[in-house]
């Protein structure tokens, strides 16, 4: 945690020595912002939508993983490099990473598009391992499905 904060306090001091503190504060509050009142309850609403079709299986938290987990590792990656992906090649934010880096910063959209698809391929795999393996294996049931009440007074 101490190695945290350290590597925190070093990237701020870094980022705010620019003298553009103000640019990075607005920049803070917009996020924030657009989050809270815009992101989240788009976000919401899907997974509502998502745990709302996979209700008919009997297993929709389980299901609905296999999607939301790839689904919020995308977004992340989305929000990190949101400039360089959304800029084409001739774009401001991949011409500075160019210069900066001296690789191709043209190549973003398609890669996160490939990873988004990596993503969730992987876990599609999995969930069909995991569904093979429990009727393979006979999974006991949950204890709601094979235990019987007794009727009262019985």
């Amino acid at each position: 945690m101490l190695a945290s904060f350290a590597l925190t306090g070093y990237a701020g001091i870094r980022l705010l020595a620019g003298g553009q503190w103000p640019l990075v504060l607005v920049w803070f509050a917009g996020a924030a912002l657009l989050h809270d009142l815009v992101l989240l309850p788009l976000y919401a609403l899907a997974d509502r939508a998502l745990v709302r079709w996979t209700a008919g299986t009997g297993r929709t938290r389980v299901r609905a993983a296999y999607v939301r987990v790839p689904a919020a590792l995308s977004g992340l990656l989305l929000l990190v490099w949101f400039p360089l992906i959304a800029g084409a090649a001739g774009g401001a934010s991949a011409a500075h990473y160019e210069a900066t880096t001296q690789l191709p910063g043209g190549v973003f959209l398609s890669r996160w598009l490939l990873i988004t698809a990596g993503l969730c391929a992987l876990s599609a795999l999995w969930l069909l391992v995991r569904t093979v393996q429990r009727r393979l294996c006979g999974a006991p049931r949950r204890r709601s499905e094979t235990k019987q009440r007794a009727a009262p007074g019985a």
